[in-house]
């Protein structure tokens, strides 16, 4: 197991600059996840990790040593990739073998790690099989039994379940969770899907752009959010955001105000807010009620979709330029075309200024502890 830590890490390809200043810190044993959208620099940030990409300024340190110009085969990382990258044409014991081969390792040491990391991933049963034979779920074990028959510091897992159909995934994502559990290894774990990153992380760390946005537990990201973009990325289906202006400042919260002259409270620490600056009220469909509010704004109902254990309403409102999506009780019966008020308790609301900054919420710690 290992430590890393980042130092203002970045990285630039001529005079394009892709990631800036990176500071982050990972614990020994502990699961990180890379989260973001497509292109926002969590893949090369691992392949700098993995010593695949030059670090352009910054430093990198595991277990406190300098690593930026280790060669990847000695910094102690075993790297999974979204593609499997089996030898079709060996079985999977020796698929397995294949890098301990390569290193020198005697036959009974090799036989060892391949058996151990045959058993802990279930797949002891399938070592004279060949990749073909096998499911898509098998063969991703077999990848990562690979990397487990090195006994590597850290394990670096690139969006190893894209290629997998839905129902997979959910049971792939308890088999890392499983994993990590007997292993205790440091893990470093890239995914787009926020969902991976809330089931599995202990840490999640979300990137837009080339930059660091926040990192936290599970929790602290979706009960706390950072700035506007967490929030929208974080959480599904994403959070509610109205735009309106600051009408009043208190010292238990901020009244705001949108265009249609309705208002909601919400129960911030009001920091610099001023009347009349520009802010917006973010809140997650659970949280958003029908009609049953003080606070809130009238809405036209587009759609309701049912699921079964629940019930996501789906309205259009002036003030929200992206609709509205409250979640309702699965037998609640709301026409389409119909006006109803949304909002939500004052404790339950986000407030993000003109720069996206959040808020701080006054029961913030409590919800993210």
């Amino acid at each position: 197991m290992a430590s890393l830590t980042l130092r203002n890490i970045s990285k630039r390809y001529d005079e394009t600059e892709v990631m800036r200043n990176i500071n982050l810190d990972i614990a020994d044993g502990e699961f990180v996840v890379f989260v973001g959208p497509s292109g926002c620099g969590k893949s090369t940030l691992m392949r700098m990790i993995a010593g695949l990409e030059d670090i352009s300024s910054g430093d990198l340190n595991i277990d406190g040593t300098r690593m930026n110009e280790v060669p990847p085969a000695k910094r102690g990382i075993a790297m999974v990739f979204q593609s499997y990258a089996l030898y079709p044409h060996m079985t999977l014991y020796d698929n397995m073998a294949f890098g301990l081969k390569l290193a020198g390792a005697k036959k009974p040491e090799i036989d060892q790690a391949v058996r151990n990391a045959a058993k802990i991933l279930h797949i002891d049963h399938l070592l004279e099989r060949k990749p073909k034979q096998l499911s898509g779920g098998q063969r991703q074990r077999v990848a990562i039994g690979r990397a487990i028959t090195r006994k590597p510091k850290v394990f670096l897992f690139d969006e190893p379940l894209s290629n997998l159909d839905a129902a997979l995934r959910v049971k792939m994502r308890l088999e890392f969770a499983r994993l990590h559990d007997e292993l205790k290894t440091t893990m470093i774990y890239v995914t787009h899907d926020q969902v991976e990153a809330m089931t599995l992380a202990d840490k999640i760390v979300v990137l837009s752009a080339g930059n660091l946005e926040q990192v936290g537990t599970p929790n602290a990201l979706y009960h706390a959010p950072a700035n506007r973009f967490v929030a929208g990325f974080i959480g599904s289906p994403k959070m509610n955001f109205m735009d309106g202006v600051v009408q009043s400042v208190a010292a238990d919260g901020v009244l705001v105000r949108y265009e249609t002259g309705e208002t909601q409270r919400v129960a911030v620490e009001p920091g610099n807010a001023r009347e009349g600056d520009k802010v917006s009220v973010g809140i997650r469909p659970e949280h958003l009620h029908v009609d049953s509010v003080e606070f809130g704004v009238s809405a036209k109902i587009m759609a309701v979709e049912s699921l079964g254990d629940a019930a996501y309403l789906y309205a259009e409102c002036g003030v929200a330029p992206e609709g509205l999506i409250a979640r309702i009780p699965p037998l609640e019966q709301h026409p389409k075309g119909k006006m109803v008020k949304l909002g939500a308790d004052a404790g339950h609301c986000h407030l993000f200024d003109s720069n996206g900054q959040a808020f701080r919420r006054r029961i913030a710690q409590e919800l993210a502890a």
